[in-house]
């Protein structure tokens, strides 16, 4: 077994964080120590009575991560451990931390300005919008800026196209390995926000199972990563204020986007900015104020009023244009197409700002 196999195993013993991880190695010293000891050693040591000792739960992590080691390998995945230099700074000031990520891509996690978006996952067009603004205008005044999100439906893949249309890199928190993308209707943003200087993380390997509490659980990396956490729509419950609470616990900065009373998807951020847990954004000079963020100075950017479009993408344009907004299987059938190949060719014309992402998986021409 190798240094990093030991470490995939250890970081991924039931329970196993950063916090219960230093208390482990005060007693035993390593992460090889831990293995080798006996079930009775490590129980008289740690006078406890967990799972994580016994002889026959330890030898299956251990053959789970040299499984795990090979397809880090094999497909050029950085696994990176707490006590690694390159592990994210602030994603370790959180005590839940996980032991082990895992990342694929290259993005500067200790940029000077990071920022996650999250909301609903029936984001409406007044949420698509503002992501689209926010974004534009921050890009525009930080050039290290980098946006965190979780790829769910709604507001958090709004963000990431957003981000990807501004040139700004983007960082995906999911929930499960990184063998599957979920949802598979993302797997195409996925592959740009790669291609396109983001990155793709996790906590858990291509073994883990997915449960629900996976989504709940991703979101605390979603929140330590940044320096502020703006909900952008969110009903009176769900993954967004979790998300926000996690980041006060953390000393994180909370902002919120205001709505319409009575509006369904307005209801958390308004209960936010109202019980004083979150401050009022109406767009990036609130943000840059609250931050202390210096931005740099504005440089004019020229507009492409007239991108240049491939064979493929000018079939697409015009059935758009000819129909009006919409439906992908209806836009699939028109084209004679199916549905996988068309969403590669959709994520490219909403990065040169040709057509729109409405929700309902819609498009329009901008």
């Amino acid at each position: 077994m190798t240094p990093l196999g030991y470490r995939i195993a250890f970081a991924n013993l039931q329970g196993m964080g950063v916090d219960l991880a230093r208390k482990l190695f005060d007693v035993v010293g390593s992460e090889e120590q831990f293995f080798a000891m006996s079930e009775k050693q490590l129980r008289d040591l740690t006078r406890g009575r967990s799972k994580i000792y016994s002889d026959a739960y330890r030898r299956e992590c251990l053959l789970r991560a040299e499984k795990e080691e090979a397809f880090v390998h094999e497909h050029n995945i950085n696994a990176i451990y707490f006590k690694d230099e390159t592990y994210p700074h602030r994603l370790l000031e959180a005590p839940d931390a996980p032991a082990m990520i895992y990342t694929l891509g290259a993005c500067d996690l200790e940029s000077r300005h990071v920022i996650s978006v999250v909301g609903t996952r029936h984001a409406t067009q007044y949420g698509i919008r503002f992501c689209d603004t926010l974004i534009g205008d921050l890009a525009a005044r930080l050039p290290d800026l980098v946006v965190v999100s979780g790829l769910a439906y709604g507001i958090d893949i709004a963000a990431h196209r957003a981000a990807l249309k501004h040139g700004v890199p983007t960082v995906a928190v999911l929930p499960r390995g990184l063998n599957r993308i979920y949802p598979t209707s993302h797997r195409n943003d996925a592959i740009s926000i790669v291609n396109k200087g983001g990155l793709l993380l996790t906590d858990y390997t291509t073994q883990d199972e997915v449960h629900k509490a996976n989504f709940l659980a991703r979101n605390r990396i979603v929140a330590a990563l940044s320096d502020c956490t703006v909900v952008v729509e969110s009903a009176g419950a769900g993954g967004a204020l979790v998300t926000a609470s996690l980041a006060m616990s953390y000393n994180r900065d909370v902002m919120a986007v205001p709505g319409r009373c009575g509006d369904e998807f307005s209801t958390g951020c308004n209960k936010l900015i109202a019980t004083n847990k979150a401050a009022l954004i109406a767009g990036a000079d609130d943000l840059l104020t609250a931050m202390r963020w210096e931005p740099a100075a504005v440089v004019p950017r020229q507009l492409d009023l007239f991108p240049e479009l491939t064979k493929e993408e000018k079939a697409v344009v015009d059935v758009i244009r000819h129909q009006g907004e919409i439906h992908i299987n209806a836009l699939a059938d028109a084209l004679h197409q199916p549905v996988y190949k068309l969403m590669s060719v959709l994520v490219e014309l909403d990065c040169k700002n040709v057509i729109a992402t409405l929700p309902g998986c819609r498009y329009t021409l901008t």
